[in-house]
């Protein structure tokens, strides 16, 4: 276990050397040296709209815990040089230890902070040095594919925000407190933002470093990077990357993960 870097609410855990049974296998690793994008993987949320005693981001769907799916999605890729896993303070000393069957060199813990916002910033100051381009990701997506990732990471190293994004199908309608329509919206131009969400490491530092000065927190890192002024494009992401939210969506993904066996 590694040293803590930071004040009391704030640390990283290196996963210990003795459970690493299903780490990634070593002919991966020897890409490391040339790997220089790090990974933020939110989640540190209490799953309060699920409800039960198990941590959401910790139930098992469509053959593992969700948290695990992310984790060795990244952990497959070269060009991944650390994945920071940002766990509810309680769960950083003592993480489950099936979360240990992944590459435990590249495997660091934070500690979530009272918002999003905050728990990524911890997040991204657990990153190594040689990471250049910062991907960050909600462990609430565990259906994550590589080319969604590969997409991401070529805007980024271009010098923009990149998001994984669908395009509104479905016909909306803003409405007041009561109900009552106020208008209809042009779905034309409207994305679902999903995650990862991609950054040069430079310019995302700036923009939490700014909401911290200024006490911003937002939903997603690229409205903080918009607040910026700075270019954030969209790329195509996936039906497959819902977003488990209720009881319910944890049988929706067992059945996508079902079909697609």
């Amino acid at each position: 276990m590694s040293t803590d870097r930071h004040d009391d609410h704030h640390g990283d855990v290196r996963a210990p050397g003795n459970l690493s049974r299903d780490a990634t296998p070593p002919d991966l690793r020897a890409g490391a040296e040339e790997a220089d994008v790090g990974v933020v993987i939110v989640a540190a949320g209490s799953g309060s709209r699920v409800g039960g005693g198990e941590l959401k981001q910790f139930r098992w769907v469509a053959g593992k815990p969700m948290l695990l799916h992310s984790v060795q999605a990244f952990h497959s890729r070269r060009d991944v040089a650390m994945v920071v896993c940002v766990l509810p303070k309680a769960f950083v000393g003592d993480p489950p230890p099936w979360l240990f069957q992944c590459d435990i060199d590249r495997l660091l813990l934070s500690v979530g902070g009272r918002e999003r916002t905050e728990s990524v910033a911890n997040g991204l100051e657990d990153l190594p040095d040689e990471v250049k381009v910062v991907l960050i990701h909600d462990a609430a997506r565990p259906f994550v594919s590589d080319a969604t990732i590969d997409r991401v990471i070529a805007e980024a190293r271009c010098g923009r925000g990149a998001i994984a994004a669908l395009p509104v199908v479905d016909t909306l309608k803003e409405v007041d407190e009561s109900g009552r329509v106020v208008r209809t919206l042009d779905r034309a131009t409207l994305w679902r933002a999903q995650t990862p969400q991609a950054f040069p490491r430079d310019l995302i530092e700036q923009a939490h470093a700014k909401a911290r000065a200024e006490r911003l927190t937002a939903t997603d890192d690229a409205a903080l990077f918009e607040r910026l002024g700075l270019p954030v494009v969209v790329v195509r992401g996936s039906e497959r990357a819902m977003k488990i939210t209720d009881e319910g969506d944890f049988a929706r993904a067992d059945a996508l993960f079902t079909v697609n066996e």
